[in-house]
């Protein structure tokens, strides 16, 4: 294998974790910032308080952006098998 090939191999799987990760961590980071607004403004200190809204965001977003996030996974594991026979395997 050529190292442009592992270079592009590892780009294209950092982009697709990217790309799955992406609206959970945006969904996360928007729970907690509307949580610790909230607690700042009410001057509540439990620290376990923003736990619950981030676990019940991030369910959500698995809910809502599964099968999406399932595609994803698919389309890249499959342009990875469909063409496996185009890598030289010589070293």
């Amino acid at each position: 294998m050529s190292h442009e090939l592992i270079i592009f191999f590892g780009r294209e799987a950092m982009f697709t974790t990217l790309l799955i990760a992406g609206p959970l961590l945006a969904g996360s980071l928007l729970i907690g910032l509307a949580v610790s607004v909230f607690q700042a403004t009410t001057q509540i200190q439990e620290q376990t308080l923003a736990f619950i809204p981030k676990i019940v965001a991030v369910l959500g977003g698995v809910v809502v952006f599964g099968p999406w996030m399932l595609n994803v996974i698919i389309a890249f594991s499959k342009s990875i098998f469909m063409n496996l026979h185009l890598y030289t395997f010589i070293r």
